[in-house]
């Protein structure tokens, strides 16, 4: 994965793809799929369409509406996968 100034800056207009939302907020694709279907990240598909469409205001509302309001209340990643240490 890119180092976080390496990846290009969340354009609210622009349509992203899944993997390039999973690019721009440094996941993996599969976290991308769980967003989508836990309908936390909002995306669209047209009619007769395989693709799905991501709107660069989408990702940056994910980002808002999960913005953590208690630091202290984080889960690190060894906890969050369950990695005793």
């Amino acid at each position: 994965m890119k180092h976080h100034s390496e990846r290009p800056i969340i354009e609210p207009n622009r349509v992203y793809s899944r993997e390039e939302a999973a690019e721009v907020l440094n996941v993996s694709l599969s976290t991308v799929k769980r967003l989508i279907g836990s309908r936390q990240l909002r995306v669209s598909q047209p009619p007769g369409m395989r693709r799905v469409l991501i709107l660069g205001q989408h990702i940056l509302d994910l980002i808002a509406n999960t913005e953590v309001k208690d630091p202290n209340r984080l889960v690190d990643d060894d906890e969050a996968l369950g990695n005793d240490r």
